[in-house]
């Protein structure tokens, strides 16, 4: 999709499919409904006095209006002005988002980013309108037989209209909310796949296939007999019971510039790269600790911490971010077979330290602890890891916010404020150093699980063993990484969260 600023001063002269303009709550116009009212002789006032609120999350559709070229004037509800913020915003461009898909146009103008709103920039607007228009477009039809069926969205160009001199800023917020876009609908996918399709070797293939597409990323997948040379054993002994051999991915992005010999941006040579872990199980069972049946189809998305990882690392390369990222993923399933994890068993990781493994479905730790050891080569200046990992995170936080844990405040606030500018929101957790002795065994140096309470935390802080060596966060999304019901699908979460960080640790971070 063709993402562009349209700066003209005549609005009402733009031909367009569709075109959306704000409206408050009581009736109040955005500057831009205001031109179109006058230019159609109070068409749209007119309905405001019996048809449309300005509801928050509302809209009206009017065709054909006198004096104006848009084929139909959108009128998007803001609610209440004195509340309208970024998330209220975002909203509004999901609701226009939504309403050209279902409409079925291939091109649309939304003026909703010229609307002043506190808190946040005419660039972070920009992005929010293309990251709304790019997952209004995401469609799954990949094992569909009948595809024509499922016709996808005929979208092809849209635009944002701001003034003149807003168009640079306009532009950059349209390119990097045309790569989180991207980044999500490629996370979304991998998650929608189902566990026969998406297995880790399906993984690793993907980041080959973005390193063959994007110069900056360099992949390797390591098998089986590399990961056991590496020594990671907690990994494997989760791999174990299942058929498909586990893959260790890493994607390396350098900055192209870095090696072009050409200006580099503000980022100091040789800084230390900024690590993204991603737990990759492409279906849990819960091993001997067996799931119940119902619900366990959506075990296929146990992998969106990876998928979040790998969509990350193609909206990193898609803007030649300028820092030095790597996306680590280690990816197996975790399956009941004759070699599965048994309750008791001790494994050793890559660390040297002893797990004892007292429930075989909490199995992500045993997965990433053997991650966060392995990416200790890089020096790296962060390291964040993203997993599906507790159902606890679920029921202290809904669906709403994703759980943060980090035993580093600034770490920790960087990710807060990037969640706020993203409208991904976060939440931290503790996670005090009280909380360890829950992790206490008798027969290794900790036990993979902390009994029934604080299990999101007690989760984070098994991890946070294996992470001394540099400033860490957990984030724990599985509460946020999909939907269930009838509109069953991955979310794309936290990609939005992780490129705004990214973006805000680069050099591009004003640009």
């Amino acid at each position: 999709m063709e993402f562009s600023t349209l700066t003209t001063s005549s609005l009402h002269q733009s031909k367009t499919a569709a075109l959306a303009v704000g409206i408050f709550k009581d009736g109040v116009l955005s500057p831009a409904a205001d031109t179109i009212d006058q230019a159609s002789e109070g068409a749209i006032r007119a309905v405001l006095k019996s048809e449309f609120t300005g509801k928050a999350g509302s809209h009206l559709v009017l065709r054909n209006l006198s004096g104006v070229r848009a084929e139909r004037i959108i009128l998007v509800g803001l609610g209440d002005q004195k509340k309208y913020q970024a998330t209220g915003h975002a909203s509004a461009e999901a609701v226009f988002a939504r309403y050209c898909v279902d409409a079925r146009v291939t091109e649309a103008v939304s003026s909703l980013a010229s609307i002043d709103c506190p808190g946040t920039t005419l660039a972070a607007r920009a992005r929010a309108f293309a990251v709304a228009m790019g997952n209004a477009v995401y469609h799954y039809d990949a094992t569909l037989s009948k595809k024509a069926d499922h016709p996808a969205p005929r979208l092809k160009k849209v635009s944002t209209w701001v003034a003149r001199g807003d168009a640079p800023d306009a532009r950059t917020g349209l390119d990097q909310g045309k790569a989180v876009a991207s980044g999500m609908a490629l996370c979304r996918l991998l998650g929608d796949l189902p566990g026969n399709v998406c297995t880790p070797a399906y993984l690793g293939q993907t980041a080959k296939d973005l390193a063959g597409e994007f110069k900056t990323l360099k992949a390797e997948v390591l098998g089986q007999k590399q990961i056991e040379a590496l020594g990671m054993g907690s990994f494997l002994s989760v791999a174990a019971g299942s058929m498909e051999p586990p893959a260790f991915i890493v994607l390396r992005h350098t900055p192209a510039s870095a090696g072009s010999g050409g200006k580099k941006a503000s980022t100091p040579a040789g800084q230390a790269p900024i690590v993204l872990v991603g737990k990759g199980l492409t279906f849990d069972s819960g091993g001997i600790s067996l799931k119940p049946a119902k619900g366990m189809d959506e075990m296929k998305y146990d992998m969106c911490g990876a998928a979040s990882v790998l969509g990350t690392m193609r909206a990193v390369a898609e803007l030649d971010l300028d820092r030095e990222v790597i996306g680590v993923v280690a990816s197996c399933e975790n399956m009941p077979g004759q070699r599965a994890n048994k309750p008791g068993d001790v494994v050793t990781s890559m660390s040297g330290q002893t797990i004892e493994v007292l429930n075989t479905d909490a199995e992500g730790r045993l997965v990433l602890c053997d991650a966060l050891t392995y990416v200790e080569r890089f020096k790296p200046a962060a390291v964040i890891d993203i997993a599906t990992l507790t159902g606890a995170c679920v029921v202290a936080l809904g669906h709403v916010n994703t759980g943060l844990f980090s035993s580093d405040d600034t770490l920790a606030t960087q990710l807060l404020d990037a969640s706020r500018e993203a409208n991904d929101p976060t939440w931290r957790l503790p996670i005090d150093d009280a909380y360890q002795k829950q992790l206490k065994s008798r027969f290794a140096d900790i036990a993979n699980i902390g009994g029934p309470s604080a299990g999101a935390i007690t989760a984070a802080c098994f991890l946070s063993r294996f992470t001394d060596a540099y400033p860490w966060a957990h984030l724990d999304i599985a509460g946020t990484a999909w939907t269930t019901g009838s509109n069953k699908g991955a979310s794309g979460r936290p990609v939005p969260l992780l490129m705004q960080y990214l973006i805000d640790q680069s050099g591009q971070a004003n640009s």
